[in-house]
C-alpha cells in the first residue's frame, strides 16, 4: 500500500483521487465477489487513502496538503456522479457510498460531510437515482445530528440561495421515494420551531404537503422496507417522518403566534405568514392522520398490533413537554385561538395514534404526560377514554372498542342504584271453548330512574 501512496503523491490532486476510486471499485468489489459472510470492511490503509487523497486530510503533518481547485473539485463529482450511474451492481454502489461516506469520528469528517453535501446535491440536480439510494441508505444509519447537517445544506441549495430551484428538489419524489422518505424525516428534525429561523420555508412546506397529498405512502417506505430484525445505531433518525410531522402540525399555529407577536412587538406589524400557510398545515395534519390508519393495516398484516410502537411513547411525551413550554410563553387570551388548535390536533394524532397500535400508552400514562397542559376538551375526552352506554340489563362493560389500548379504571361509584329486575309475564292459561280469556298480570311499577340515561353504568370519568 504505500508504494501505491508514492505514486499517488507524484500525482495531481484530481488525477490521484480518481486512482484512489478505481482502487477502491476493484478491491472491494473483489472482495464482496469472493466473500460468502458479511460485507468486508475497509482496511486500515485505504482508509488512509482515501482521507489522504479525496478528502485531504495529510497523513504527515509535515507535509503541506495538495488542495484541488474548484474547478477539479466540481471534475471529481462528476466522475463520481458518472461511476455510481455506470456501476450496475447496487451492493457494490452500497459499499463504496459506505468506504468513502461512512463517518470515522476524525478530522477527516469534515471534509466527507462538504463533499457528501456537494455530491448528494448535484445528484439531485442531474437526477442520478444511484447516487440517491446509497444517500438514502446513509441517512438511515448515520446519527441523526450527521443528518440534519445534509438537510441544511439540501435546504440551502434549494430553498435559501436559489429559491426557484425548489422544483428540481420536487421532481425527486418519483425518482428516488426512499430518498425522500429519508428526506423527510431529516427536514423534520432540522426544522423544530424551536426558533423563528428554525421554521419550515413556505417553499419546502408547500412541496412536502404536495408529496404527500399525492400519495401518503412515502411516509412508510422506509418502515415496510426495513427488516424487524436489522440493528439501526443509537442516535439515528426515527424510522418514519410521522412524529416530526406531527410536531409540525401540533406546533405551528404556536409557533406563528409566536412570530406574530414578536413582530408586533418589533413593530413591524402583524405577520400573514401563518394565516397563509394555515390550510397547509391542515391538510397535512389530516395526511398523517390516514397515514395511521395504513399503518394499521400493515401492523395487522404482520401481526405486530401492540407488539411495536412506532411513536415511541419519550418522543411523544418530548414533544407534549415542547407544546407545554410553547404555550406558557403565550398571552394566553390573544392566543387562545391557536393553543386550542394545537392541543385539537395533539389530541386527535394521540387518539388515532393509540387506536390504530401506533402509540403504545396507557390512559393513566397519557392523563400524566398531558397533566400540564392547557384545559382542552377535546383532550380530555381522549385522556379519559372511549365512552360507549351499553345496553339496559346488559353484563359488565367491556372495553372492545379498542382491544390494544389499556383503559384507564372505571369508577366504583354509580351515581343510581341499580335497574329493579322486571318479572316476567305470567303464563296465560289453556284456552277452552266455554272459559274467557283470562288478562293478562300488570307489570310491576318501574323505578323513575330506569330508562334515565344517567341510570346507566359510566365507566369513565372525565377529568375536570
Amino acid at each position: 500500500m504505500s508504494d501505491i501512496r508514492h505514486a499517488l503523491l507524484r500525482r495531481d490532486p484530481l488525477s490521484a483521487a480518481k486512482e484512489v476510486l478505481y482502487h477502491l471499485d476493484i478491491s472491494l468489489g473483489s472482495a464482496l465477489q469472493s466473500s460468502t459472510g458479511p460485507t468486508p470492511g475497509l482496511e486500515k490503509s485505504t482508509v488512509e487513502l482515501v482521507e489522504e487523497f479525496i478528502f485531504h486530510v495529510p497523513k504527515d503533518r509535515n507535509i503541506q496538503p495538495k488542495r484541488m481547485s474548484c474547478v477539479q473539485e466540481l471534475q471529481l463529482l462528476e466522475i463520481m456522479c458518472s461511476y455510481f450511474q455506470e456501476q450496475s451492481k447496487d451492493a457494490i454502489r452500497q459499499i463504496i457510498f459506505s468506504a468513502l461516506f461512512s463517518l470515522q469520528g476524525n478530522k477527516a469528517d469534515e471534509s466527507r460531510m462538504a463533499m457528501l453535501g456537494k455530491l448528494v446535491s448535484m445528484a439531485i440536480a442531474v437526477c442520478r437515482v444511484p447516487i440517491l439510494e446509497c444517500a438514502a441508505t446513509w441517512l438511515q444509519r448515520t446519527h441523526s445530528a450527521w443528518c440534519v447537517r445534509l438537510a441544511r445544506v439540501l435546504m440551502d441549495d434549494y430553498c435559501t440561495l436559489v429559491p426557484c430551484a425548489i422544483s428540481t428538489l420536487q421532481n425527486i419524489c418519483s425518482a428516488s421515494p426512499r430518498f425522500c422518505c429519508q428526506l423527510l424525516t431529516a427536514v423534520t428534525a432540522l426544522y423544530d420551531f424551536s426558533s423563528d429561523e428554525l421554521t419550515p420555508p413556505p417553499a419546502l412546506l408547500e412541496m412536502l404537503v404536495g408529496w404527500i397529498t399525492e400519495d401518503p405512502r412515502l411516509l412508510l417506505l422506509t418502515f415496510i422496507n426495513t427488516p424487524l430484525n436489522s440493528s439501526l445505531p443509537l442516535g439515528c433518525l426515527e424510522i418514519t417522518p410521522l412524529l416530526g410531522l406531527l410536531r409540525w402540525c401540533v406546533k405551528a399555529p404556536l409557533a406563528y403566534q409566536r412570530g406574530r407577536k414578536s413582530a408586533l412587538t418589533n413593530g413591524h406589524g402583524e405577520s400573514e405568514k401563518g394565516t397563509a400557510y394555515e390550510e397547509l398545515y391542515s391538510k397535512l395534519h389530516l395526511s398523517v392522520l390516514q397515514v395511521f390508519l395504513m399503518l394499521q393495516v400493515h401492523l395487522t398484516e404482520q401481526n405486530l398490533i401492540g407488539r411495536l410502537a412506532v411513536l415511541p411513547v419519550e418522543s411523544v411525551a418530548t414533544l407534549v413537554e415542547e407544546v407545554s413550554r410553547l404555550c406558557e410563553k403565550l398571552t394566553p387570551f390573544p392566543a387562545a385561538n391557536h393553543i386550542q388548535l394545537a392541543l385539537d390536533r395533539l389530541a386527535q394524532a394521540l387518539q388515532v395514534a393509540m387506536a390504530t397500535g401506533a402509540l403504545l400508552c396507557a390512559r393513566e400514562d397519557l392523563r400524566t404526560l398531558c397533566s400540564r397542559l392547557p384545559h382542552n376538551n377535546l383532550l380530555q375526552l381522549v385522556m379519559s377514554g372511549p365512552v360507549v352506554q351499553p345496553p339496559p340489563h346488559s353484563g359488565p362493560f367491556q372495553p372492545n372498542m379498542y382491544p390494544h389500548i389499556h383503559p384507564g379504571r372505571p369508577s366504583t361509584l354509580s351515581p343510581h342504584s341499580p335497574h329493579p329486575v322486571l318479572s316476567p309475564h305470567p303464563t296465560h292459561p289453556a284456552l277452552s271453548p266455554h272459559r274467557p280469556l283470562t288478562a293478562h298480570a300488570a307489570h310491576p311499577s318501574l323505578s323513575p330512574h330506569a330508562f334515565h340515561p344517567a341510570a346507566m353504568a359510566f365507566p369513565y370519568r372525565p377529568i375536570r
